[in-house]
């Protein structure tokens, strides 16, 4: 009886897994952002950073964390360019917003304590028809809200576009 019950369930598994197999894709599309989207989105950030007399630098990276922009306005001190890119790195590995992560990585050997990851406020993801398509990260403001403000201006500037994407 038990050797039956085995023979009929390999049969149902047997046939199963072919069906299975069908449903899943040999090739995933992945959403990108553009370069020109990238840099329309960095240019508004710095544009209104400049609206309030700060000089920031300002990365945007795709999915990967790689960069696909990056300025440092004219004043801007050179560190900003590293802090940026970390931001935008962090908020896209993490798909939030680096100013909700402040306090969540406080442990030690934590997450938080791994190179290149920065949890203050300035790192923002970017996302288009629901989908994660890079981040951007802003340095150089006295206050990291001031950094995310501009990092969420620059989003705006291209938010039509994302919300229309079709992906």
């Amino acid at each position: 009886m038990n050797t039956l019950r085995l023979i009929a369930a390999s049969c149902v598994v047997a046939f199963t897994l072919p069906a299975l197999a069908a449903d899943v894709p040999v090739v995933v599309k992945i959403p990108r952002l553009t370069v020109e989207a990238s840099e329309k989105l960095a240019r508004a950030a710095i544009d209104a950073c400049r609206k309030q007399n700060i000089q920031i630098a300002v990365t945007v990276v795709d999915r990967s964390g790689d960069a696909m922009v990056v300025l440092r306005d004219t004043l801007a001190p050179p560190v900003t360019l590293e802090v940026s890119r970390q931001k935008a790195y962090t908020a896209v590995n993490f798909n939030a917003a680096t100013s909700t992560m402040t306090n969540r990585f406080t442990q030690p050997f934590s997450v938080g304590k791994i190179d290149g990851l920065v949890f203050s406020a300035g790192g923002v993801p970017i996302e288009a028809a629901g989908n994660i398509v890079g981040a951007v990260g802003i340095s150089g403001a006295p206050t990291g809200e001031q950094d995310e403000a501009c990092a969420q201006a620059g989003i705006g500037a291209i938010q039509f576009e994302l919300e229309s994407a079709s992906i």
